[in-house]
């Protein structure tokens, strides 16, 4: 036993040799008097496409961190995600994603391909992190159908840019209310690759579940980043189904930058989008159970604001789908 703090001693140097922040790990993040806003928008245009998931936008806000209280008389389900070492955040967001066919000139929409449709929701989310680990369990709650406002905000935007209606929304599916409770868990770890520079690599494997009448699916993914100041976010936000990340970011001086490559593989089991509303006739197409997405990319930060691009590519996900769909996905987030 005499030897045990020099045995410590030296398992820190090798982690710190290796360029692993064990120093960090050991201490924890420390509490973030800012708060994050978040603007996200995706979108089929950045593909050259109109088809598909066309369009996606979400409005986000996280609040500054704080230690969690104190673990005692908490459940096993509490202590599982409220590790003593972690940070804790709360926000909300607000969103909408709009479906259509590839052939949206037709006013009797094909059978076989995907039927319009759009969700308008908000959520509820929490997340609690550490310097390793992330996890977060959201709360979505929302409308599918023509209360979602897809017709208008699609059309409408059309309108604005001189392009052609999408004439089929008149067989979009009903109004239905929409509820799912999605739970992200996220690793990363950290490799120095150049200790003058500040460049280094990471990879952060994922897993995801999500639950309700919207989407039920689980899902497993990675993704590979390197540049600078890593440990300033978890990865870059998209919207939902995507690699897990959260929508804060930790203000930092200077300049940070990283570029990323990653993978998410999903099971499908519901789809409100492709099987159609829940307990009443319309639209429906036969969904593939497995779903993936390749994305890569790029995200900046200066003080309080970063911006990413993430351009999506996604496999088929229905029968008769002609090709893969593709967007772009641009984010812009402020830390005060």
């Amino acid at each position: 036993m005499t030897y045990a703090p020099r045995s410590r001693s030296l398992i820190l140097a090798a982690a710190l040799a290796a360029g692993c922040p064990a120093a960090a790990l050991a201490e924890g993040p420390s509490p973030d008097p800012n708060g994050t806003f978040t603007f996200q928008i995706e979108n089929d245009y950045f593909a050259h496409t109109d088809r598909y998931y066309t369009n996606g936008a979400q409005l986000t806000w996280l609040s500054p961190s704080r230690p969690p209280p104190a673990l005692e008389g908490v459940s096993d389900l509490g202590r599982f995600f409220l590790r003593p070492d972690a940070q804790l955040r709360w926000g909300f967001s607000l969103g909408q994603t709009i479906y259509t066919p590839e052939d949206t000139e037709t006013r009797v929409p094909d059978p076989t391909d995907r039927p319009y449709a759009a969700f308008l929701y908000g959520t509820l989310s929490f997340v609690a992190y550490t310097q390793s680990e992330l996890n977060s369990i959201e709360i979505q709650a929302g409308v599918v159908g023509p209360s979602a406002l897809g017709k208008d905000i699609q059309n409408g935007f059309h309108d604005l840019i001189r392009d052609t209606h999408s004439e089929g929304w008149d067989h979009q599916l009903k109004d239905e209310p929409g509820l799912n409770i999605v739970f992200d868990r996220q690793w990363r770890a950290i490799t120095l690759v150049g200790e003058r520079t500040g460049l280094s690599l990471d990879l952060s494997p994922n897993i995801t579940v999500s639950l309700g009448n919207v989407a039920t699916y689980g899902a497993a993914g990675a993704m590979l980043r390197f540049g600078q100041n890593l440990d300033s976010d978890f990865g870059v936000p998209r919207i939902r189904p995507a690699l897990a990340a959260a929508n804060f970011y930790d203000k930092r001086d200077g300049l940070g930058w990283y570029l990323f490559a990653g993978v998410q593989g999903r099971v499908v089991l519901r789809d409100i989008f492709l099987d159609g509303n829940t307990f009443r006739d319309s639209p429906s197409v036969d969904k593939k159970i497995l779903v993936g997405d390749l994305q890569a990319g790029a995200s900046v930060f200066l003080g309080a604001t970063r911006l990413t691009y993430s351009y999506v590519v996604r496999t088929k996900e229905f029968d008769g789908q002609k090709g893969h769909s593709a967007f772009g996905a641009l984010s812009a987030s402020w830390s005060f």
